[in-house]
């Protein structure tokens, strides 16, 4: 056949036949259309860099049409005049679509979260874990770097539609978490999610359910004394309002924690909210609850190991379903409440709010001055926490009970004592 050398129609392309040997259809520019034996037709480039001539594919026809094929040379040439190889630039442009196709949200998103094993308490891992299983559907498999301001407020809007503002809250500052590592890794530019300031509907703001009256009170341990479940978590529920640390920290306590003659708590860093060694000074009632309980858990690990394996933990539920079958609902007192419970109450009886937050192992924002207060306090909060479970007994037994104020501050000779 002869060599066309002007420029080439779709008619010509339908019509033309495959011979018994490969051969060319030029277009101009150095476009050319291949057309094998079996029919298969294939458009080339030919052009020169460095001196060399060289040669790179363009797709195939049908697929890829005279127009598109015509658009791609003009591209080709327009790398060429820039002193750009444009075979390389192409086979750059496939590995990146290979890479933005093998990092995907899900894959980055797994791939922070195996990072931060280890530097998180293992409740924050879970709440993570859980928060990305709510975009996953919508996120999981596009390539993290394609997605766009409009795609996670997509995703996020279906978790709202849930009526579940706090949650899309919390997921969008998750989201935006995997988005800073995957910066940070070179997967992508930006972070999509700093486009949403302001475009959630924000969550009403509830306090936590907690009894904090004092006759609430004296009704909540009497139902707690009076307990007919499992020895272990009748005994976690005499120590939570003790010691009132957060549910996860109580659950999962080990016996290697606690100096029972120091009586003493100390909660590694590992198992803390804010990834902070806590200590809990223990009570007299709290020392006689361990030592009880030293005979039912004393050989497991966990202090209130789970009902159906000793090596594990008791259920994150368990607390809340024994407040339950008590009478207490949701909206009247959960495991978290007895942290708002003391709070609440130890303010009321005069103690210094410094050593109050300080026993309930909140963040300082001031970090000089939580370098500080951290060796502060110590004996303040010894005191306070038998004072506290004192005045928990005497509201128990329905004793006369007046609030019990704090020393006055000038009085205080042991606050410079370490931890």
């Amino acid at each position: 056949m002869a060599r066309l050398r002007f420029g080439l129609t779709d008619t010509q392309l339908r019509k033309v036949k495959p011979g018994s040997k490969p051969f060319n259809l030029y277009d101009g520019g150095g476009l050319y259309l291949t057309i094998a034996p079996t029919g298969a037709k294939w458009w080339r480039l030919k052009f020169r860099f460095a001196g060399r001539e060289r040669r790179m594919g363009l797709g195939s026809y049908p697929e890829v049409t005279l127009a598109e094929a015509r658009d791609r040379t003009t591209s080709a040439r327009a790398l060429l005049r820039d002193g750009q190889d444009p075979s390389i630039e192409r086979q750059a442009e496939r590995q990146r679509i290979t890479m933005a196709a093998a990092n995907t949200f899900a894959v980055i998103a797994r791939e922070w979260m195996d990072k931060r094993e280890g530097k998180l308490a293992a409740s924050s891992q879970e709440k993570n874990a859980w928060l990305l299983e709510q975009v996953a559907h919508s996120l999981g498999p596009r390539p993290i770097a394609d997605i766009k301001p409009p795609d996670v407020m997509m995703a996020l809007r279906k978790i709202e539609a849930r009526g579940r503002h706090e949650t899309a809250r919390r997921a969008k500052q998750c989201i935006g978490m995997v988005f800073r590592y995957a910066i940070a890794t070179g997967r992508a530019e930006r972070d999509p999610s700093a486009d949403l300031r302001g475009a959630l509907t924000p969550p009403t703001s509830r306090p936590r359910s907690a009894v904090t009256a004092p006759d609430d009170v004296a009704g909540l341990l009497r139902a707690i004394e009076t307990y007919t479940g499992q020895p272990t978590t009748h005994a976690a529920l005499r120590l939570a309002p003790l010691v009132f640390v957060r549910p996860g920290e109580l659950r999962s306590a080990e016996w290697s924690e606690f100096d029972l003659d120091g009586a003493e708590w100390r909660i590694p860093a590992a198992r803390m909210k804010m990834r902070e060694e806590h200590v809990v000074p223990l009570a007299e009632q709290a020392v006689a609850i361990m030592r009880a309980l030293q005979p039912l858990s004393g050989r497991s690990r966990y202090v209130f190991p789970s009902l159906r394996s000793m090596q594990r933990p008791m259920s994150e539920n368990t607390i809340n379903a024994a407040l339950r079958r008590m009478g207490f609902d949701k909206e009247t007192m959960t495991g978290h409440g007895f942290r708002a419970m003391a709070s609440t109450r130890l303010n009321e009886m005069g103690w210094k709010p410094d050593v109050i937050e300080r026993q309930l192992a909140h963040a300082e924002r001031n970090k000089v001055r939580a370098v500080y207060n951290r060796a502060q306090y110590m004996a303040e909060r010894k005191q306070m926490m038998q004072v506290w479970a004192d005045y928990l007994d005497t509201l128990r037994t329905g004793s006369n009970v007046v609030p019990i104020r704090q020393r006055k501050r000038g009085a205080r000779a042991a606050d410079g004592e370490h931890e």
